[in-house]
């Protein structure tokens, strides 16, 4: 496994990490979708701000970190913009995607919960995926 490590350029990888956390913080704001979801979940604004956000967002970054790495690995050393693009967009699309689709089927989640989470992961892979393939 240490050989899959090696070409990862750790620079793009936090970069790209970042984009994805900046990426979420607008998503999931009231700007965009922030109180559609917040509704969807039936959240209260007391138990909003009885959240530990310091927890959630380090563990998002950390999360981030891993699926940047993840599709470093996966994309490979002869990525470009555009391939890096197209590879974030098929891991969007195949497996995060569907992966939510099947939980939220199961937990009875509502499909406009689903647009929004599955939506947010569509739009940041293909961002992360260009940003990992231009620095190849």
């Amino acid at each position: 496994m240490e050989f899959a490590f090696a070409g990862i350029n750790w620079l793009s990888v936090i970069v790209a990490a970042l984009a994805a956390f900046a990426i979420g913080g607008l998503w999931y704001s009231p700007v965009l979708f922030g109180n559609v979801w917040v509704k969807e979940l039936n959240l209260s604004e007391e138990e909003l701000k009885k959240a530990n956000m310091p927890l959630i967002f380090g563990s998002t970054f950390v999360l981030n970190i891993i699926s940047a790495i993840v599709l470093d690995m996966f994309i490979g050393q002869d990525a470009t913009l555009w391939s890096g693009f197209m590879y974030g967009f098929i891991v969007a699309i195949a497996w995060v995607s569907t992966s939510i689709g099947i939980n939220y089927l199961f937990s009875r989640k509502s499909l406009k919960l689903f647009f929004i989470d599955a939506g947010y992961f569509i739009v940041f892979f293909p961002i992360m995926g260009a940003i990992l393939g231009v620095w190849k």
